[in-house]
């Protein structure tokens, strides 16, 4: 499929969407009674599930640090997540990348100085792959360590554009993504609109950057609308309970 026909005259994407308009997004927390925060988001047909264990004692002294916890990210993607049913491992290339961009997006919020000589375990699955895997993992990722009550600076949310034809489009699915449009996932702090992460994927115009980077933030305070509001209903149900 052309990239011409990822967007018709009349300015509608292939599933429907306006070019500033986000895919559906459902989350919820506390989906794991055994880990110590866990979150699982839908964000259209991706499906990202969560699981983190921490702070608690390191598996090996020799690799602690004296004045903070370290993190571990584990990613992994279901051989059944995409139509190629292909089997991918934990140590591939790609898996490996996508790990280290979270561990190094979550470094600089969590307050590690509180937990010196620890570790904190952030488990990834993807269930299933219809693109924006790495902005619906640092999604999945905030809300299961909010809800290990983890101490972070502010939430970390993430949001991809790229640009059709000349035109900046938000949340790109997985058919946008391997049809050679060129993707900015942004990651920021809504609170102070730092940026925690930018990745880009293929060669974007400098005359577009602008334009597909502002877009990408938007999306971030929206997808920031829709965490905060899922985390408060939790916390007013948590509270609810507890008091009955």
């Amino acid at each position: 499929m052309s990239r011409l026909e990822l967007l018709t005259p009349e300015g509608l994407r292939i599933d429907g969407r306006r070019a500033n308009e986000l895919r559906k997004i459902t989350a919820k927390t506390s989906v794991f009674s055994q880990a110590d925060g866990s979150a699982y988001i839908e964000q259209g047909n991706t499906k990202c599930l969560v699981a983190v264990y921490g702070p608690r004692e390191a598996r090996h002294r020799q690799q602690t640090l004296a004045d903070r916890a370290i993190i571990n990210v584990e990613f992994n993607v279901a051989p059944f997540s995409t139509s190629e049913r292909q089997k991918r491992s934990k140590s591939d290339k790609r898996s490996l990348e996508l790990a280290t961009f979270i561990r190094q997006t979550f470094e600089p919020v969590i307050q590690t100085n509180q937990f010196p000589r620890s570790q904190i375990d952030v488990y990834i699955q993807i269930f299933q792959h219809d693109g924006g895997v790495l902005q619906c993992c640092i999604n999945a990722t905030t809300m299961a360590l909010i809800d290990a009550g983890i101490p972070m600076m502010d939430f970390v949310c993430a949001c991809s554009a790229g640009c059709i034809d000349k035109v900046p489009v938000l949340d790109l699915n997985n058919l946008e993504e391997s049809s050679d449009t060129p993707e900015l996932t942004l990651a920021i702090l809504p609170r102070t609109g730092k940026v925690n992460l930018v990745e880009l994927e293929s060669r974007l115009h400098i005359e577009q950057l602008e334009s597909v980077t502002d877009l990408a933030k938007d999306g971030c305070l929206q997808v920031h609308e829709l965490l905060n509001k899922v985390i408060r209903q939790n916390m007013d149900h948590f509270i609810s309970r507890m008091k009955s």
